[in-house]
């Protein structure tokens, strides 16, 4: 992701903001659900990764396979950019596992290109395609191109006003406009009405999306590294503390999805995070098994 990318990250402060204090009202609906957590990388299709978490005979074919008897979830770029027809579909679903999610990105033509505007079919397209993933469906998410305004929130709620219920969906805020003065609360109300999650980014050169703004019980985070500096340790130490504290008040499922800048690393930073989960929080996440660490790991 090059998105708030830095070359250096000495002077960046990278505690979180404060919370919203509409979060303890958001999650103390009463949700009939058991936790559900669930980690990934942003792709699959990383070489680098064959002898390190994937058989050191692994063929490219099959890297979504070996993916997912690591992880339990993919944040889904492939979908920005093509749409997936049906025996894509049914192939991503014969190769994972019991229980693993896709999280699929919105296509770039729907949020980038028409800007949410004139896209009905293209949606519908898009929903059934994803719909397709049945019970491997997460939570899909739509990021909204970084010239997208806060003056344009009323095009964002009619895009929402047509949007299929049974899709769930986050957002991802980009624009500056967004988190000045009261704009993000605004947003957020509309988004709890229409039961849209939020994402939350972290990472080094945009601190104001970092919003720490909840608006379901179901939760998107996309965290950004930097190739395992001791930064990536301490903020994960930070978020794991936050995630107690929103487990404990209601957030019934997260998606935590780690990117580092080329992504090879991604798996090394995934293990620091569902460890320090699994301790802190009491949970039994599966944790992926890497073969050969380039980078060695402290953990507590």
């Amino acid at each position: 992701m090059d998105f708030g990318k830095l070359k250096d990250i000495s002077h960046i402060d990278f505690s979180l903001p404060t919370e919203s204090s509409e979060n303890k009202r958001v999650l103390a609906q009463k949700y009939d659900k058991t936790l559900e957590v669930y980690v990934g990388c942003p792709i699959w299709a990383t070489k680098e990764w064959v002898g390190k978490i994937y058989p050191s005979n692994a063929q490219s074919k099959d890297y979504l396979k070996y993916y997912a008897e690591q992880f339990n979830s993919i944040e889904l770029n492939t979908t920005h950019y093509r749409v997936p027809d049906k025996e894509t579909i049914e192939k991503w679903k014969e190769d994972v596992t019991e229980g693993f999610k896709f999280s699929p990105k919105f296509p770039q033509p729907i949020s980038h290109e028409k800007k949410l505007q004139g896209v009905g079919l293209m949606v519908k397209e898009f929903c059934d395609a994803i719909a397709g993933l049945k019970e491997h469906l997460g939570v899909s998410f739509l990021q909204l191109p970084p010239f997208f305004e806060f003056k344009d929130l009323h095009i964002l709620e009619s895009f929402l006003n047509s949007f299929p219920k049974e899709i769930p969906l986050s957002i991802e805020f980009r624009h500056a406009s967004w988190f000045k003065n009261d704009a993000f609360e605004k947003t957020a109300q509309i988004l709890e009405k229409h039961h849209i999650s939020t994402v939350i980014t972290d990472v080094a050169g945009r601190r104001d999306v970092l919003h720490q703004r909840i608006t379901t019980d179901t939760l998107l985070i996309r965290f950004v590294g930097n190739t395992l500096h001791p930064t990536d340790y301490t903020r994960i130490d930070t978020w794991v503390e936050q995630l107690k504290n929103w487990f404990e008040q209601g957030l019934k499922t997260l998606y935590f999805f780690v990117h580092e800048p080329d992504n090879v690393l991604a798996p090394d930073l995934s293990v620091y995070f569902i460890q320090k989960l699994n301790n802190v929080c009491k949970l039994q996440l599966k944790i992926p098994q890497i073969k050969q660490k380039d980078i060695q790991i402290k953990l507590f």
